[in-house]
């Protein structure tokens, strides 16, 4: 994929991506072998499909926020955060998710898009985050790790990290 025009930036939701989102998430589909059924929705109104993913929302039984990575009319990615965890989100899943799309990666846009994530958790007034990314996912571990990741003890198949949002360290 050729760089974006406009630098990179998080917003929430937002018809301006449209073509983008529908390809750049049906090739994520393709390449995961996963049903592109979800965005039948999307396809169809998505004005409506926008609407409903900004600001709030309850998901996993938390309140959640998504934000879309846009370059432009270019999607590149989705990062939601969880504002609160669930034991079973302190096991799996953690504050954050995020995921680039496949035409995107490998370009240093979720490292970015991660750190940009970041200072949305401290304008929730987090102090702390939890991520967690699978113990093969070499890629999400680097992109942990370079936004201040502290390892702690796994759980199940899930490496946990932990990343300090207000400059001291982390207690224990």
């Amino acid at each position: 994929m050729t760089e974006p025009f406009e630098p990179p930036r998080l917003v929430w939701p937002t018809t301006t991506v449209r073509e983008s989102f529908l390809a750049g998430e049906r090739a994520d589909c393709l390449a995961e072998g996963t049903s592109t059924e979800w965005l039948d929705t999307a396809d169809d109104d998505f004005d409506a499909f926008v609407s409903q993913r900004r600001g709030v929302h309850v998901r996993w039984s938390v309140p959640c926020t998504t934000f879309w990575y846009i370059s432009g009319r270019h999607y590149l990615g989705t990062l939601i955060i969880r504002h609160d965890l669930t034991p079973e989100l302190v096991e799996a899943g953690g504050h954050v998710g995020y995921h680039i799309v496949v035409p995107w990666r490998r370009q240093g846009h979720a490292t970015r898009m991660l750190a940009a994530g970041l200072v949305e958790c401290r304008r929730l007034g987090l102090n702390r985050v939890l991520l967690t990314c699978a113990h093969d996912n070499e890629a999400s571990r680097r992109v942990i790790l370079a936004n201040g990741g502290v390892p702690d003890r796994p759980v199940r198949r899930e490496d946990r990290f932990w990343i300090a949002l207000n400059g001291r360290p982390d207690p224990d």
